[in-house]
């Protein structure tokens, strides 16, 4: 063999050990994200969905891809949102932000894993056949939203004894629009007030809400759970709360910069992103969504804004005679 030749036989062998080497090393795992809220929304939501993730060894732009879909409170985005993830053969879908992303995903495919988080019933809404063994391709975590309303209601009157009519701010095109005002109604005959029910369903109709509100002699505001009035238009929620002055019980904190002006809050504070993050992580090495027990919500807190309630005139009376010191932590 000539030594020419020798060098070009050479050359061309080496050239193809990378390509081999590449063809041996193992295809990053690519999941997708579908998302009721805007990408601003779920920022802070996200930051804890990466860390269950990177509890479980994945690092987005390591050894993890991530493919978003947000439909910016534009629900009927959903189905074709989740039948592009499917088409994109995803590892696991991510459904996030109301029970509509989860009922798109299951609508799109039965063999892709989906983990949900969400305040739905997921056996009510034929997510999955029980808690314990979910069976199918879905799991998650459920925050029983609908429960937690009526406790809402009676946080709200224990606060306001002497209020007879509260109105109940739902969104009629929620799936759990049903569920939520049926225990709500249930809470209502215990506590024997009269409850006004107000549909909305886009921030237009906010400022006709309130002034319905007033024409029936509203005394307090349950603000139902929904994306509507947790997202983008919180903000004018407080707005016309004080405006108004209508003492209101909300199932969030207001975001980041929002100007702290609702009465009362009662949410949960497990980290319930991080635990789905953990989930799909699972997911990714093995374990099957059918084995995986959905995940219930175990802490919860109870906030009240002082300088609000003095500005309605509120009393409220502490347990202790100074505000226990926070260090940041729950």
């Amino acid at each position: 063999m000539k030594r020419r030749d020798f060098i070009t036989l050479l050359g061309g062998a080496a050239a193809a050990w990378p390509l081999v080497a590449r063809a041996q090393q193992p295809a990053v795992p690519v999941i997708g994200f579908l998302v009721s809220y805007s990408a601003a929304t779920f920022a802070g939501g996200l930051v804890s969905v990466r860390q269950g993730l990177a509890d479980q060894g994945y690092i987005e732009g390591g050894n993890l891809l991530i493919e978003y879909r947000y439909a910016d409170l534009e629900f009927d985005r959903l189905p074709a949102m989740a039948a592009d993830l499917v088409q994109r053969r995803v590892a696991v879908i991510f459904a996030v932000g109301s029970v509509r992303p989860a009922i798109a995903a299951k609508a799109a495919t039965t063999t892709i894993p989906i983990v949900f988080l969400n305040g739905s019933d997921p056996i009510q809404l034929g997510l999955v056949t029980s808690l314990a063994r979910p069976g199918g391709n879905v799991t998650g975590i459920t925050q029983f939203g609908s429960e937690l309303a009526a406790k809402r209601l009676e946080l709200l009157h224990e606060m306001l004894p002497s209020a007879k009519r509260i109105a109940f701010l739902v969104n009629p095109n929620n799936p759990n629009n049903e569920s939520d005002i049926a225990n709500v109604q249930a809470a209502v005959r215990i506590i024997g007030v009269q409850l006004l029910v107000i549909n909305v369903n886009r921030e237009a109709e906010l400022e006709v809400a309130f002034e319905k509100m007033l024409q029936q002699h509203t005394e307090a505001l349950l603000v139902g759970t929904d994306p509507l009035f947790n997202a983008e238009q919180y903000g004018k929620l407080i707005v016309l709360t004080a405006r108004h002055a209508m003492p209101a019980i909300f199932s969030q904190p207001p975001p980041a910069g929002t100007y702290r002006g609702e009465l009362m809050s009662y949410r949960l504070v497990d980290d319930m992103g991080r635990q789905a993050g953990g989930y799909i992580g699972r997911i990714l090495k093995g374990d099957k969504p059918a084995d995986m027990p959905v995940l219930q919500p175990t802490r919860f807190l109870l906030a009240i804004n002082l300088t609000t309630a003095k500005a309605l005139g509120i009393t409220v009376r502490l347990l202790y005679p100074t505000p226990r010191p926070w260090h940041g932590q729950d």
